[in-house]
C-alpha cells in the first residue's frame, strides 16, 4: 500500500525540477549539452535539481512497475477494478515515454547513442518499422529535429497525459470503494475483501511516505546526482552501445530472437494478453490477500524459480551457437519453445497442486515477469563490448 501515492509525489516532483531546469536549458543540439553543464556549474543548487529529476524519473519507472505488481499479486483489479488494470497498463507506458524522452535532452554521449540504438530498434519491425523510426526521430538520424520532438514530448504532452490518465485512475479507485486491503477471513470465501477510503484512514500514512520519498531522492540527488558523459558525438560511438534500462530487455531480446519476434510478436503477445489479465481471472477469490492463498504463493515461487534458472541457461547456450539469423531459427522455433514451456507450466501448475484459474494464471505471469527481469539484468550488467557476455566486475 502506498505505491500509487508514491507515483503521485514523484510525478509531483519531476514537475517542480523539470520546471526549474526548463529555465535554464536550451533545446537544440548546439547548445543543449552546454546548458546542462552551466546549469550544474553555475546555477546554485543546479545539479542537485537536475539529480532530483533524474532520480524521480526513474524511480518512477519502478515504483509504477510494483505498484502494477502488487496489485496483480493481491487480485486487486476483479470486478469494478478491471478497466482501471487497463488504465494502469496505459500510464505505464507513458512513464515509460516521459523517461525515455527526457532520456536525450542532456544531449551527451551516453543518452545519445542509448536513444539512437532504442530508435534503431524500431527499423526491424516489419512493413512499417522505416516510417515508424523516422516518426520518431523527425528523420533519418537523432539530431535537431528529433531533440525538439522529444522536447516538446517531454515537457507538454506527456506530462498533460500523465495527469489526465492518474486523475481518472484516481478517481476509479475512489468509485470502486477504495484501496483493497487484506480480507479479515483466511478461508478463501468470496465477498470477504476489505476497502480502505482515503480520509481518514489513508491520510496520515500517505503523507508520512510522502515525505519518505521526497527525502529519498532529495538524498540520492545530492549524494549520488545524475550522469553526465562528454558531449555527444554523432561520428563516435561506445562499444557497447545499450538502450536505457528500462527498455534493455527487449534489445536482449533481440540477440537472441529474429527482429520480427523480438520487437512485433513478443511484445504485441504481451501488451494483449496484460491487458486482458482481468477479463482472464475469475472474480470467485476475495481481493487483497497475497497471493491468493498458500497454494498460489507455492506455484508463483517455483514459476520464478523455474523462469530465472531456465532463462539463464538459455542465455548461456545461446552464447555459444551461431547461425540462428533467419525467421525459423531465429524466431519461431524458440518462440514456439518458450510458448511451450508456458503451456507446460500452466499444466503442470494445475495437475501438481490443483491451483485455480487465477493461480495457475499468477504462476505463468510471475514465469514470464521474470523471464523479462532477468533479461533486463543479462543486458544491463552482463553484456560487455560487442554485447558479448562477461561479469560485470571485467566490463
Amino acid at each position: 500500500m502506498g505505491l500509487g501515492g508514491s507515483s503521485l509525489v514523484l510525478v509531483a516532483v519531476q514537475a517542480v525540477t523539470g520546471i526549474l531546469m526548463m529555465l535554464v536549458y536550451r533545446p537544440v543540439p548546439e547548445a543543449a549539452y552546454g546548458s546542462v553543464v552551466q546549469l550544474e556549474g553555475d546555477v546554485m543548487f543546479g545539479s542537485l535539481v537536475r539529480g532530483v529529476h533524474w532520480w524521480a524519473a526513474n524511480l518512477l519507472v519502478v515504483v509504477v512497475l510494483l505498484h502494477m505488481a502488487r496489485v496483480f499479486l493481491t487480485g486487486g483489479y476483479h470486478g469494478t477494478r478491471q478497466f482501471n488494470w487497463v488504465i494502469g497498463c496505459v500510464l505505464l507506458v507513458v512513464v515509460a515515454t516521459a523517461a525515455f524522452t527526457g532520456y536525450l535532452l542532456p544531449w551527451d554521449q551516453l543518452a545519445y547513442w542509448a536513444v539512437t540504438v532504442a530508435t534503431g530498434m524500431l527499423a526491424y519491425v516489419p512493413v512499417v518499422g522505416g516510417w515508424l523510426q523516422h516518426a520518431v526521430r523527425g528523420g533519418q538520424d537523432v539530431g535537431a529535429d528529433t531533440l525538439t520532438t522529444f522536447y516538446t514530448l517531454h515537457t507538454t504532452i506527456v506530462p498533460a497525459a500523465l495527469l489526465v490518465l492518474m486523475g481518472f485512475h484516481f478517481w476509479r479507485v475512489r468509485r470502486a470503494g477504495g484501496v483493497v486491503v487484506p480480507p479479515d477471513r483466511d478461508d478463501g470465501a468470496a465477498g470477504a475483501e476489505r476497502s480502505v477510503l482515503f480520509l481518514p484512514h489513508l491520510l496520515g500514512r500517505e503523507v508520512v511516505q510522502a515525505l519518505v520519498v521526497v527525502a529519498v531522492v532529495i538524498v540520492l540527488g545530492a549524494a549520488v546526482g545524475a550522469p553526465l558523459g562528454a558531449p555527444a558525438n554523432t561520428g563516435l560511438s561506445p562499444n557497447p552501445t545499450k538502450a536505457p534500462w528500462y527498455f534493455m530487455g527487449i534489445q536482449e531480446l533481440l540477440i537472441h530472437l529474429h527482429p520480427a519476434f523480438a520487437l512485433l510478436v513478443v511484445p504485441v503477445v504481451a501488451v494483449f494478453g496484460f491487458l486482458l489479465l482481468p477479463y482472464l481471472a475469475a472474480d470467485d477469490e476475495p481481493s487483497g490477500r497475497w497471493f491468493l492463498s498458500a497454494t498460489g504463493r507455492t506455484t508463483a515461487a517455483v514459476a520464478a524459480i523455474g523462469a530465472v534458472l531456465v532463462t539463464a541457461i538459455a542465455v548461456a547456450l545461446d552464447a555459444v551457437t551461431t547461425g540462428r539469423s533467419g525467421w525459423v531459427t531465429g524466431g519461431l522455433l524458440p518462440f514456439g519453445v518458450a510458448v511451450t514451456i508456458v503451456w507446460g507450466l500452466a499444466r503442470w501448475v494445475r495437475r501438481r497442486w490443483n491451483a485455480s484459474r487465477n493461480e495457475t494464471i499468477q504462476a505463468v505471469v510471475v514465469a514470464v515477469a521474470v523471464l523479462f527481469a532477468v533479461l533486463t539484468m543479462v543486458g544491463e550488467w552482463f553484456r560487455g563490448p560487442g554485447m558479448g557476455l562477461v561479469w560485470p566486475w571485467l566490463r
